[in-house]
């Protein structure tokens, strides 16, 4: 589970409530006027469904549940102690030697990678494919996280916009001017629901999936590095090295303590 988003929304409800509680406006006004939430969150639903096909909207549930529940993938350093046994494996017995190795393989990606290349595929036609591959995913995860980018566009001017509705309802009737005064509170609480879904959620999210996507491809540019690299022959050594340039420093001495240990077991 994505604890960090859970945080973040725990987070945000506290500064909002907390901040309406030291300022003395009435929570209970977040409760009271459902007018307000069916303005920004029915209005920024229709303002995504004008903006964007069918087909990309279905995938809002999908995305909904890749924020809390992120697709499991591989560590870095899993991939380099990964491959560095398949690069000894086939120096010593050949690319079919890996054979029994494919149906272990989760991810679809690098599995289908696998088997190109102990078909006898070459270099460049296995590179091919898997940088479309990379491409057409990385394509449907922009425009995932673009759905979201432009509901934090639409929600704070729909805001403004429930609250002029808000306030022409309150005019409509000014004999009582202590329930005037309520009605006017009130047609800005649409506001402040545009605002914080907005600039509290909907763009946040929009981050959080450009992130997730940007690990992700790392990822697969990593492993696609190492399936030519085993495809090439290269040794043990070398595809640690060109692997070890997609670690951060601290990743590479913990690979690298992570190997001493290993030593110190075998002598």
């Amino acid at each position: 589970m994505e604890i960090s988003t859970i945080v973040g929304i725990i987070l945000g409800l506290i500064a909002l409530i907390g901040g309406m509680i030291l300022k003395g406006a009435p929570v209970a006004a977040l409760v009271t006027n459902p007018a307000a939430y069916v303005i920004i969150l029915v209005g920024t639903a229709a303002s995504l469904f004008v903006a964007f096909p069918m087909s990309e909207m279905k995938r809002l549930p999908k995305l909904f549940k890749v924020l809390f529940f992120p697709n499991k993938m591989l560590s870095k350093t899993e991939i380099i102690t990964m491959f560095t046994e398949w690069a000894s494996i086939t120096r010593r017995e050949g690319l079919l030697a890996l054979e029994s190795k494919v149906e272990e393989i989760n991810d679809d990606f690098l599995r289908s990678g696998m088997r190109m290349i102990i078909d006898g595929n070459d270099q460049e036609f296995v590179s091919d494919v898997l940088a479309e591959d990379i491409a057409a995913t990385e394509e449907r995860h922009r425009s995932g996280a673009l759905i979201f980018s432009q509901a934090g566009m639409y929600a704070p001017t729909l805001g403004v916009l429930g609250a002029v509705v808000g306030l022409i309802a309150a005019l409509a009737d000014m004999t009582d001017m202590e329930k005037l005064s309520h009605a006017i509170a009130a047609a800005f609480i649409a506001t402040l629901l545009g605002i914080f879904t907005g600039y509290v959620l909907w763009h946040p999210i929009s981050n959080k999936l450009k992130r997730m996507s940007k690990r992700e491809m790392e990822i697969r540019l990593m492993m696609v590095e190492g399936l030519l690299s085993i495809q090439s022959g290269v040794s043990t050594i070398a595809i640690q090295q060109k692997l070890s340039v997609f670690l951060t420093p601290a990743e590479r001495a913990k690979l690298q303590d992570k190997e001493a240990d290993s030593g110190e077991q075998k002598e």
